[in-house]
């Protein structure tokens, strides 16, 4: 989604000029733009008086901020103590490979979200990915390749 002018003023407007609302307007700013623009970043430090640097400090210290845009597919595979035994690092190595990135990134064309999370609580389907919140269970490289391709096609 591109960042308009109107977007963002209808965001800042429910916020009076006071750095104490600095979180909850980058929040805002994020699950409008499912990142954070630094176009954005600007704007809200400006209109709530905090220095860039501040803003900026503030979103890369929490994890749940983003800094660059989504994937159209988010892939999360688990590295979990049974996992991990049941081949989930070789997942993760085959998904750098194939999409040429590397864990923790989205791809160059904006379509897969890579990342690895530590556990899921679907141990005895181990190893599990999860591919835009439906889990594939036992899932292999040759399985998760097969399904890339089918969703780069769709």
């Amino acid at each position: 989604m591109a960042v308009t002018f109107k977007s963002l003023e209808t965001i800042l407007e429910r916020y009076p000029p006071s750095p104490e609302h600095l979180i909850s307007a980058l929040q805002e700013v994020q699950a409008a733009f499912s990142y954070i623009p630094k176009e954005a970043m600007t704007a809200v430090c400006d209109h709530l008086g905090v220095p860039v640097s501040r803003g900026w400090a503030v979103a890369t210290f929490y994890k749940s901020f983003r800094l660059t845009p989504r994937g159209m597919h988010e892939i999360k595979v688990c590295l979990g103590t049974a996992c991990h035994l049941k081949g989930g690092a070789r997942l993760v190595e085959g998904l750098e490979r194939d999409l040429g990135v590397c864990r923790g990134h989205t791809t160059k064309d904006l379509s897969f979200d890579l990342d690895t999370v530590n556990c899921l609580g679907a141990c005895a389907l181990a190893p599990v990915v999860v591919i835009d919140g439906n889990y594939q269970p036992t899932a292999t490289h040759r399985k998760l390749k097969k399904m890339l391709k089918e969703m780069q096609k769709a």
